[in-house]
């Protein structure tokens, strides 16, 4: 029996050969593969090689990416987890992806303890959103408070720092290029 993969060769090449307004004699004069071993392809009967593909394509026009199927590998991210300083940082993109994406939990601050900005700089260009909680950040000379559903975006090159402020911990969603390339979307304040 066929891969499940293989079996969907059969019929694009007779979609293929169908667009092109041909016969089973039309592209077996093309490809000096006889209409009979053709129709079994199409059928699903003859096992597909490259020795009976390749001709086939070059006559029909096409690539052998459009008669062979590619598999889709598991799209699920295997994810990672790490707690850097009480702050845990959970991987939602692969670790090779040019653009990066975490779920960041910032932990809730004792009562009536604020905490003192410690801000870093970096090379590239963050976004984020904030899922749960209130989160502070000190961006240069601005400090803002950011509410579930409210979205900032910028330059990690400025001086910057992020921390849960009220009374409990802040989630976001991260999404940081090293490139420093934009994200361009844009997320409206939650109404208050």
């Amino acid at each position: 029996m066929l891969d499940d993969s293989l079996a969907f060769i059969g019929p694009r090449l007779k979609t293929w050969r169908e667009k092109r307004s041909m016969t089973l004699a039309d592209l077996s004069a093309l490809t000096n593969i006889s209409p009979s071993t053709l129709s079994r392809l199409e059928a699903g009967k003859r096992a597909p090689n490259l020795e009976l593909l390749v001709p086939i394509a070059r006559a029909l026009g096409v690539g052998l990416d459009d008669i062979v199927p590619r598999s889709t590998p598991d799209p699920r991210v295997s994810r990672k987890t790490s707690d850097v300083g009480g702050i845990r940082y959970e991987s939602l993109s692969p670790a090779s992806s040019p653009v990066q994406t975490y779920k960041v939990r910032f932990p809730a601050h004792q009562a009536g303890v604020t905490a003192v900005p410690e801000p870093k700089v970096h090379d590239g260009q963050e976004w984020l959103y904030v899922i749960s909680g209130r989160l502070r950040l000190v961006l240069g000379d601005q400090d803002v408070t950011l509410g579930p559903g409210e979205a900032a975006e910028f330059d990690t090159r400025v001086p910057h720092w992020l921390s849960a402020t009220g009374s409990g911990p802040a989630e976001i969603l991260s999404i940081f290029s090293k490139e420093g390339k934009r994200i361009h979307l844009r997320a409206r304040p939650a109404t208050r």
